[in-house]
């Protein structure tokens, strides 16, 4: 060996006679080359050790060796081993390593990587900075290829128990590089495993990871539970801030851009019961609420129907003066879509009328309408009253793609040493997503800095009201609104819209309860609403509804149209009413009606619809009608009170509303049973009766169209694991990974270590029963699932 060390690394030159002499008690059929053989091929090409800087010594000499001639094959394998093994140890590390470095700074990765693989079959790991600049350029690079490999070195790095080699800043740059490359799961993983190894990293920086990853709904989902998992360092202060040693581990403390950015991943999609647990954690860990952080509280209650957290919110909302105008939008936006959830019309029809009447006395007002538009700053006026930004809210990216900035390179990365580069980058892209979040929002819009209910609500408000079954009350609301929104004519109020569309859909009886009201409460209308019933009584042959509302059209001194004398004159002759179908006729003429008299109310119903443009209040109503899905109040009820007692852990009472909600007729569904099952889990050891739930939900699910989701199943898979029971826990991750959901695999790994590590090691008992052994194929089905060795 010592004599191979002196060869020169560029041209080391392997002659057999060394070989053979090197290995003299190999094998038996190398003993017997010939010596001139090997020359005479030696002559032709040297087996050269390594030829260049950028190539590797075994290859090479494998390369020469199957150029041999064919009658020596058969001792080529055992003659590449020896050659490969002398030239790897001829081979100096520190040379070595500074062929890396130099194929770093001339950006040769691929001859870095190469040469790293030949170090580490020599030495093993390079010297801590040579492998920090080799990831940093991997990272640079901005491929995946690269940015795998560097993840993968880390990996290896940590499983050898070599994280010393790892410096902090490295890996969140590694880190970012990923969550960048749309890579969240091993971005993830790199934050989670400096929080394992201590090295924690400031908040300005992962939060910025954060928003990069929750661009996904995998990352949004794991964003979530880098919140949870890092909060839970901090809840209820249990790390004293007055330490100095602490001072690190208190820089990872989650803030409220933290916050903010995992509650707007998650509203976009749709994982909200998982943002309701990261709410439920913020006055755990100390977390200040700000504007932003007030609107994604309320749209996260309204997605999951918590109506009375959303009413307590109200107040701040009302008195804070830092809101803006479209904030105060989205805020009534989630208050009113509550209410109809709730099937709580009449708070939902107070908020409308007393839009309206703000809206009217700011019209109405020229000084107030200067005010509005002149003032500064809006206060604490109620937002009802307040002038609010003119025109729709649009996000200014209408798709909520990839939000991405150019990577930095690692100099000037390392230069920002308190990462103010990455706290502003995590506000742009927070700031993009709640532009986006904004322009969700319809039931509320604004008019020359007026807030203004939209059609939209006035369409849900009337479908609610007539699936109800309360037509006086909604005859009443559209009357009050009428008055405060001054319609240009009666025939053109909402009320006649509202009668237009329920004789269009057939339902002639509410459109006459309707038109009763109407006349009740002394409003007017023309002739073209009786005209359009009229006909409809005719067409469904009901003769003595058609006569009652001509007798309340004298009454009311209407007068009927030639289309609606005509379309009566028809049905008394269908029903051989002769005598009848004269005086009609005699009636018609002796008041005069011109024959073209009916193209009135054609015409207005043409402009309803709307010619082109957006269609208006009854063209609307007729696709929500036809369309909307009619949804049952009462499920959001009882999974409100079910929820308010799983959250106090009166569990006994949970089951007890879960029993009456059953008997009621109204079937549970996810939310239910994800209150239920995380309600369980707060108390523990309650394994039994998730599985009974389990049962339930399998077999509602089989017989009905309730479908699973990925928040109540991870909910039902985080249970079972820790009670230990994974026959069922394999279930659950089999229809979970039939329906293609994320599983976060590294949360189950940890679970299963903490809770299970020294479970089912070792060989199976002799005797066990049928029973016993299922348990155990189950446990190392899961485990090998998860990837514990």
């Amino acid at each position: 060996m010592l004599h191979m060390r002196k060869f020169n690394h560029r041209t080391a030159s392997v002659c057999p006679s060394v070989l053979y002499l090197a290995h003299a008690d190999a094998s038996y059929s190398i003993a017997r080359a010939s010596e001139s053989q090997l020359r005479a091929y030696s002559n032709a090409g040297p087996v050269s050790g390594f030829v260049g800087s950028s190539s590797l010594a075994n290859s090479n000499v494998q390369d020469a060796i199957l150029r041999f001639p064919e009658h020596f094959t058969l001792k080529v394998n055992f003659f590449s081993t020896v050659a490969g093994t002398i030239l790897v140890h001829a081979r100096d590390p520190a040379k070595l390593t500074m062929e890396i470095q130099s194929a770093i700074d001339e950006h040769r990765l691929n001859d870095a990587w190469k040469l790293h693989e030949l170090h580490m079959q020599m030495e093993g790991f390079l010297r801590k900075s040579v492998v920090n600049k080799l990831l940093t350029s991997f990272v640079q690079s901005f491929d995946v290829q690269w940015l795998e490999r560097a993840y993968g070195l880390v990996e290896q790095a940590i499983e050898k128990s070599r994280q010393n080699l790892l410096e902090k800043e490295t890996l969140i740059y590694l880190s970012l590089g990923l969550a960048k490359a749309g890579l969240p799961i091993p971005a993830s993983t790199v934050l989670r495993k400096m929080v394992e190894m201590e090295q924690f990293p400031p908040v300005a920086a992962w939060s910025a990871i954060l928003a990069h990853i929750s661009q996904t709904a995998q990352g949004a989902y794991l964003a979530a539970e880098l919140i949870i998992e890092i909060g839970y360092l901090f809840q209820d202060n249990r790390i004293d801030p007055r330490k100095k040693s602490n001072a690190p581990l208190i820089a990872m403390k989650p803030n409220t851009t933290a916050f903010n950015i995992a509650l707007a991943g998650c509203l976009m999609f749709g994982t909200t019961r998982k943002a309701e647990q990261l709410l439920d954690m913020m006055p755990r860990v100390g977390v200040k609420t700000d504007a932003n952080l007030l609107i994604l509280m309320a749209q996260i209650y309204e997605r999951n129907g918590r109506r009375d957290e959303l009413r307590k919110l109200q107040r701040y909302i009302d008195e804070s003066p830092n809101l803006s105008d479209i904030q105060f939008r989205q805020f009534y936006n989630c208050l009113l879509t509550c209410h109809l959830k709730f099937r709580d019309l009449d708070s939902a029809s107070n908020i409308v009328l007393e839009m309206l009447r703000k809206a009217k006395e700011a019209r109405n007002s020229l000084a107030l309408a200067t005010l509005v538009f002149d003032a500064p700053g809006r206060g604490n006026k109620s937002p009802l009253g307040s002038g609010f930004g003119s025109g729709k809210s649009t996000s200014s990216r209408e798709s909520y793609g990839h939000i991405s900035s150019p990577l930095v390179s690692y100099e000037e990365f390392s230069m920002d040493r308190n990462f103010l580069r990455l706290e502003a980058e995590a506000k742009e892209v927070l700031g993009v997503v709640l532009a986006k979040l904004q322009s969700q929002v319809e039931l509320i819009t604004t008019d020359r800095g007026i807030l203004q209910p939209t059609e939209k609500i006035f369409v849900k408000l009337v479908k609610a009201f007539l699936e109800a079954d309360k037509t006086k009350d909604l005859a009443e609301f559209l009357i009050k609104a009428d008055k405060e929104d001054s319609p240009a004519s009666n025939d053109d109020s909402a009320l006649v819209h509202v009668i237009n569309s329920c004789i269009s859909l057939g339902w002639l009886d509410k459109a006459h309860d309707l038109l009763d009201e109407m006349c009740l409460a002394g409003v007017r209308t023309g002739s073209s609403v009786y005209s359009s019933l009229l006909k409809a009584y005719c067409e469904a042959n009901q003769a003595g509804n058609a006569a009652s509302l001509l007798r309340d059209a004298r009454k009311g001194g209407i007068q009927l149209d030639s289309s609606s004398y005509e379309a009566l004159i028809q049905s008394r002759v269908l029903q051989n009413d002769t005598q009848g179908a004269l005086h009609l006729y005699q009636e018609m003429k002796e008041a005069k009606i011109p024959r073209a008299g009916h193209q009135k109310f054609e015409r207005l119903v043409n402009e309803c619809a709307g010619g082109g443009g957006e269609p208006r209040l009854m063209a609307k109503l007729l696709q929500e009608i036809k369309e909307g899905q009619t949804m049952d109040s009462g499920v959001h009820d009882w999974n409100s009170i079910i929820h308010f007692f799983c959250k106090k852990r009166l569990m006994q009472d949970a089951e007890k509303a879960l029993t009456k909600m059953r008997s009621l007729g109204h079937a549970p569904n996810a939310q239910t049973f994800h209150s239920m099952v995380t309600g369980y889990a707060a108390i523990g050891g309650k394994y039994i009766e998730v599985t009974e739930l389990w049962g339930e939900m399998k077999s509602i699910a089989s017989a009905t169209s309730m479908k699973f989701d990925q928040e109540l199943l991870d909910s039902v898979l985080y249970t079972f694991v820790r009670g230990g029971f994974f026959s069922r826990a394999n279930e659950v991750v089999e229809i979970m990974e039939k329906g293609k959901m994320f599983i976060d695999k590294y949360k189950y790994r940890t679970l299963f270590l903490k809770y299970h590590r020294t479970s089912y090691k070792g060989k199976a008992p002799k005797f066990q029963t049928e029973s016993q052994l299922k348990k155990r194929e189950a446990a190392l089905a899961f485990k090998n699932w998860v990837g514990v060795c």
